[in-house]
């Protein structure tokens, strides 16, 4: 910020799990999906750009929707948001997200996070109690997703394993994170996603079900 250079925040996997203070985080630009944690729907997501800086940026695209056409080889941006969005749009995507935040907002970010932050501290402890299994999360604030691999088995071959007994897992892959995966050496792992309408029980019967696949 001192040095003028601007910075974007991909927020992807943060907005609707966490509180998102933009000014605490100090970012000039924060993009968030509305597919993930705010449980929107796929194809929609924000932008967030300090006022400041809004009419410093050129988008990529402009139509009648961002600019002005004010002669036949002139043309005037907006000086808001408008810029950054285009004509055509998912209205019905846009609705539904709409839905989709004033649902977080209604529970609360605060007691979401609390919660989201209960269950991935169980859930990473339960894990850590299986042997072969290690848990690959770092930093000081950990969020709802939960990585890990096993020495019994790959990833692949556990999600296809808990598939079979209706847990769905996904798995994250080297080629999504390589700058982080290479330093680290990682594997392919298994990335188990809590959110705050997860229960105890169900993770509970995670384990439980993976025990059993490691087992196999």
């Amino acid at each position: 910020q001192e040095a003028g250079v601007p910075y974007l925040l991909d927020a992807c996997q943060s907005a609707g799990q966490m509180p998102l203070p933009v000014d605490e985080l100090g970012c000039t630009m924060l993009s968030a999906t509305g597919r993930k944690y705010l449980r929107g729907p796929r194809g929609t997501g924000f932008l967030y750009v300090q006022r400041d800086w809004i009419e410093r940026l050129e988008p990529p695209l402009l139509d009648l929707h961002a600019a002005t056409w004010t002669a036949p080889d002139e043309y005037e941006i907006h000086p808001d948001a408008r810029r950054f969005e285009t004509w055509e749009s998912h209205v019905a995507g846009q609705v539904a997200l709409g839905v989709a935040v004033d649902y977080a907002l209604d529970r609360g970010l605060d007691a979401i996070f609390e919660r989201n932050q209960h269950l991935a501290r169980t859930l990473r402890s339960e894990l850590g109690s299986i042997s072969g299994v290690t848990v690959h999360d770092q930093g000081r604030v950990r969020c709802g997703i939960t990585t890990f691999s096993a020495e019994q088995k790959d990833a692949t071959e556990i999600q296809e394993a808990l598939r079979g007994r209706n847990v769905n897992v996904s798995v994250s892959t080297p080629r999504s994170t390589r700058l982080d995966a290479e330093a680290r050496a990682l594997p392919d792992l298994v990335r188990a996603s809590v959110h705050y309408y997860n229960t105890e029980e169900e993770i509970e019967r995670f384990v439980a079900a993976l025990r059993a696949a490691l087992s196999i």
